[in-house]
């Protein structure tokens, strides 16, 4: 009995670049249908308020938390060294440059992300693509150009959100419980924190994470399988792939941005 079986391997493997191709292609025109997606606004718009308003809640108090930890954790580890008054720069910087990004994205992907592979795939399912094909309407045009744009927007926006409120968080925990001295805990910070390469960079993140995952989204329900089952595994992938993606991106983006 043979286990192994070139042909099979072969076959599996021409799948895949078939897929990798079609996913390329689909990147593509997204891209290139930016001027038209930004010339009928109002569609991009609607998706704006849609995955980032009703996203905002679980980025804000996330962060919240998140700065609650790096509050506590931070102090008792500088307070080892006599520099409990860099709190604030060790809050500031673990966010704007890696917290902040990375778990704003995997937020947004277990979020936003399941929510338009379900829905683009129950649209699949329903045959609503095929009937606007069939209108001569361009489901890529129509449908998904403009929430690939929105998901790009909305993804900068609510990492600064989410890096804003864990700062407050972790000058609730410093300055407030603990009683870090305010002035060394925002002088700090403002003084170690560089705009371009700190902010700038976390900045360029949460735009890469934000054309990562909402492609991965879109991609996922175009190509579901129109059936129930189709839909919920496809919004199974969209979780794990778009995870691994960001955390795979992340290191190598870093490893970029610390390198030049």
């Amino acid at each position: 009995m043979t286990w192994f079986n070139p042909a099979d391997v072969g076959y599996a493997t021409r799948g895949k670049l078939a897929d990798l191709g079609h996913g390329a292609r689909l990147f593509v025109r997204l891209v290139s249908l930016f001027g038209t997606s930004m010339r009928r606004f109002g569609l991009v718009r609607d998706q704006i308020h849609f995955l980032g308003n009703y996203s905002l809640a679980i980025i804000a108090v996330s962060g919240l938390f998140v700065g609650f930890v790096l509050g506590l954790q931070g102090y008792y580890t500088l307070q080892r060294y006599g520099s409990s008054e860099a709190l604030g720069l060790l809050v500031a910087l673990s966010l704007v440059r890696e917290l902040g990004p990375v778990v704003t994205a995997l937020l947004f992907a277990g979020r936003a992300g399941t929510s338009l592979t379900a829905e683009i795939g129950l649209m699949k399912a329903g045959e609503q693509l095929s009937a606007m094909e069939m209108m001569a309407v361009d489901p890529v045009r129509r449908v998904l150009a403009p929430r690939f744009w929105a998901g790009v927007i909305v993804m900068p926006l609510l990492a600064a959100v989410f890096s804003a409120v864990g700062i407050i968080g972790g000058w609730v925990v410093g300055v407030m419980l603990i009683g870090v001295d305010p002035g060394a805990f925002w002088g700090q910070m403002q003084g170690g924190v560089d705009v371009w390469r700190d902010v700038g960079n976390g900045v360029v993140k949460s735009f890469v994470f934000g054309v990562t995952v909402t492609f991965i989204a879109l991609l996922q329900g175009f190509e579901a399988q129109p059936t129930p089952e189709g839909v919920a595994r496809a919004t199974t992938r969209t979780v794990v792939v778009a995870s691994l993606s960001v955390l795979g991106l992340d290191f190598i983006l870093t490893a970029m941005m610390f390198s030049i």
